[in-house]
């Protein structure tokens, strides 16, 4: 049994530019997470989606308040996260991009049997349900439970796209360390 020890608010000492400094210098995978809560599709470029389980295969990521998307993303009850590689570099950057239509483009995107926005770029896409929503701070903290994983075999392989120090950088065998 795993016991959580809850501490009282204490005094923040450390600033947002420090806080986004540090993790300025953490590379992280990127990916775009699409969802339609009823009033027409949203979606958003994350950068804090990350595995939580095998068994049951589930995910988290987190939605900024200041985020348009985050509302009816939060409000979903599913939503596709398309894992992007150097190859959907301009769908990220679509996602990425405040006060524009996203879905704008209607051939760039389809619906998948069960609603959600599916983005036809994807080569690597996971469909989740939200178990649950926690407020923390400035975000919302979602975790889905995954339903359906798609790996299209037939695409071209591309290395992954991270991004870090604020800019979109590429992984490959120039990149590796050992």
């Amino acid at each position: 049994m795993m016991t959580t020890n809850h501490v009282g608010p204490q005094q923040i000492t450390v600033s947002p530019e420090d806080y986004r400094t540090v993790f300025g210098d953490h590379p992280a995978g990127v990916a775009v997470i699409t969802a339609d809560a009823g009033d027409g599709p949203a979606g958003l470029t994350a950068t804090s989606v990350a595995s939580v389980s095998a068994t049951p295969p589930m995910i988290v990521f987190s939605l900024s308040t200041s985020s348009s998307a985050a509302p009816t993303i939060a409000a979903a009850e599913t939503v596709v996260v398309h894992m992007v590689s150097t190859a959907q570099m301009p769908v990220a950057l679509t996602f990425a991009t405040s006060g524009i239509d996203r879905f704008a483009d209607e051939s760039s995107w389809t619906r998948l049997d069960t609603g959600e926005p599916l983005l036809l770029a994807a080569t690597r896409w996971m469909r989740g349900r939200i178990v649950s929503r926690v407020d923390a701070g400035a975000a919302t903290v979602v975790t889905v439970e995954v339903l359906e994983v798609h790996l299209d075999a037939s695409a071209e392989p591309s290395a992954p796209l991270v991004y870090h120090a604020r800019a979109w950088h590429t992984l490959g065998d120039h990149s590796r360390v050992n």
